[in-house]
């Protein structure tokens, strides 16, 4: 009988009982939350002068909305896959606990009011650029994952988009310290991807993804591409100084974190142990963050 009750959950042809908790980690929070600070960074970035509160406040609406839609879409597309890996197989999907179609609809409607929102509220451009951002999420990145290990690179494009987000509902254009703060995030993923995907190497074995860490088993090739991507986030990370968007604090605070950052990902090309692919997930985790948060700052001090 529980297997008849599940195989019609799996159908949507039953509602589960669900907790908010469940319907929040539809949104993949922690996604979210790095889209809305990449946002609000990209907005600082691009108004050197006065800040406008009200186009502020809905580009920090529609564009994580937009992007928590995606990421419920995400867990319904995947949600076979997800019951193939230990570290997701208690997700609310492949568990039952909320229904294909109910997920299917929530991240339908979300995606439609974060650009219903963007759109008169900000401007098209940032409007059409969040729904660009969720399709390329889930029909190029999304299927590219079991066929390339390029999915991973495709996949940082998303990823780093909100940023570029950030800077058009500020400018109303695309601009250069947009772009840099989209090549930041965009070199960022790749380290901090690939020691998630180190340490979870059999999971994605298991689940039939075509992951570098599959192949590479010796690590070899994971652990030069963590180096170079964390080069790369660095130098772009001090763009915004030879640019003149930023100043010479932030500079020194950035150099900083990217070396505290290096440092941990040279640890892990000497050792390619999972503990120390552990610690660059962690150093990852809060680069970011600190990244942004300084460059929010650094406006507020020159303004």
């Amino acid at each position: 009988m529980s297997h008849v009750k599940a195989m019609d959950t799996a159908a949507g042809l039953t509602t589960p009982t669900a907790s908010l908790r469940d319907w929040i980690s539809l949104t993949k929070p922690e996604i979210t939350f790095l889209v809305t600070i990449s946002a609000l960074a990209g907005f600082f970035l691009a108004s050197p002068d006065a800040i406008e509160g009200w186009t502020l406040l809905w580009a920090l609406v529609g564009i994580p909305m937009a992007s928590a839609g995606g990421c419920a879409l995400n867990h319904f597309l995947e949600r076979d896959l997800d019951g193939h890996m230990k570290r997701t197989a208690d997700r609310p999907l492949p568990s039952g606990r909320i229904s294909p179609r109910a997920a299917m609809w929530f991240g339908i409607a979300l995606v439609s009011a974060g650009v219903s929102i963007l759109c008169p509220l900000t401007n098209p451009l940032t409007g059409v650029l969040a729904a660009g951002t969720v399709l390329l999420y889930l029909f190029v990145y999304t299927p590219m994952k079991r066929l390339t290990p390029l999915n991973t690179l495709v996949g940082t494009i998303p990823g780093a988009l909100p940023a570029l987000g950030g800077w058009t509902a500020a400018s109303g254009g695309f601009g250069i310290g947009g772009w840099v703060l989209f090549g930041v995030l965009l070199c960022w993923q790749m380290p901090h991807f690939f020691s998630l995907a180190w340490m979870y190497r059999k999971d994605y074995a298991r689940a039939g993804y075509a992951m570098t860490t599959v192949t590479d088993t010796e690590g070899t090739s994971t652990a030069i591409q963590m180096v170079v991507w964390t080069a790369g986030m660095i130098l772009f990370s001090l763009a915004p100084v030879w640019l003149g968007l930023l100043g010479l604090w932030y500079g020194a605070a950035a150099l900083f974190l990217g070396l505290w950052f290096m440092k941990r990902v040279w640890r892990f090309y000497r050792s390619r142990t999972s503990e120390d692919a552990r610690r660059v997930l962690k150093v990852s985790v809060y680069y970011i963050p600190l990244l942004l948060a300084i460059i929010v700052l650094d406006r507020f001090l020159s303004t």
